[in-house]
């Protein structure tokens, strides 16, 4: 069982679509995109064009079903996540593979979380952006960002900078929001053949991190 405290009043916002754009509804002020969306339309053209690439190389419907498939393992191995830190069951969809990454990940990280703040928490910098964390809490004896992730193969670090990114907006929007002052990380991964990683975003590389989001988030606003 994990020890869940509830120290901040979460709250949950409603999410709509605007011209291809995810906004979250917030009790903060106007609707804003979401960390992702601003990830997304600000994607380097580098990036752009090896997604491209792959998708030629592999064909368009083989790129659509390895992303789809990708997707639904992913979806299921998060929702099985989710019940286990609300020290739930998961009664819903299992696929064997989501339930065996999600047990790897259960047993690579359990002894560590200290404390269960929130699951699929909201979080939104006003004005600016929003978005859903999957787990907030205490990790290792800090107050964490913590996210899981799924690959169809094992990652190296530097391939991942959104995710930490995603990290980084989260952890600033808690902090604007609830006064805290979280400047850590962790990035739980697992792949198909339940090989775990663990990614940790330490204080001096959470501030860098925090420093290309804002950028990004600038780029945004000045596109649209």
């Amino acid at each position: 069982m994990l020890n869940i405290t509830t120290p901040y009043p979460y709250k949950e916002f409603k999410r709509k679509s605007v011209n291809g754009k995810r906004l979250y509804e917030n009790p903060y002020g106007d609707p804003v995109p979401s960390v992702t969306t601003i990830l997304d339309k600000t994607k380097p053209k580098e990036k752009r064009e090896a997604l491209n690439r792959w998708k030629k190389r592999v064909g368009p419907e083989n790129a659509q079903r390895i992303v789809t498939e990708a997707a639904n393992v992913g979806t299921i191995m998060h929702n099985i996540l989710e019940h286990w830190v609300k020290n739930q069951e998961y009664t819903g969809d299992s696929i064997l593979q989501a339930k065996m990454m999600a047990d790897t990940v259960k047993q690579n990280i359990e002894a560590d979380i200290d404390e269960v703040w929130g699951s699929e928490v909201n979080l939104c910098y006003p004005q600016l952006y929003a978005g859903t964390t999957d787990l907030v809490g205490v990790y290792k004896g800090e107050p964490h960002i913590m996210d899981f992730k799924q690959t169809n193969k094992p990652k190296k670090r530097e391939w991942i900078d959104d995710y930490f990114m995603q990290a980084a907006a989260y952890g600033m929007a808690h902090n604007e929001i609830f006064e805290t002052k979280i400047n850590r990380a962790a990035i739980f991964m697992c792949s198909r053949e339940c090989e775990f990683q663990l990614f940790e975003v330490s204080p001096e590389e959470f501030e860098s991190w925090t420093e290309k989001w804002a950028r990004r988030v600038e780029e945004f606003y000045n596109l649209s």
